[in-house]
């Protein structure tokens, strides 16, 4: 025979902000990590960070 179990005891979890939570903190975290690699990449285009070095025919100066 089955067990009637109350519908408040059936739920997975209850009301609560611990989803929330962290849905707020991975946000501010991925902002975080989107600022430092356009802080990087503005640094590259500026030219601090050396060009790689591209094999071609020797310019004639």
């Amino acid at each position: 025979m089955l067990k009637k179990i109350p519908e408040e005891k059936a739920k997975q979890g209850r009301r609560g902000t611990h989803v929330l939570w962290i849905l707020i903190v991975s946000l501010l975290l991925a902002v975080i990590a989107w600022g430092a690699v356009e802080i990087y990449g503005r640094k590259s285009a500026d030219g601090e960070v050396t060009p790689p070095i591209t094999q071609g025919e020797p310019s004639s100066n």
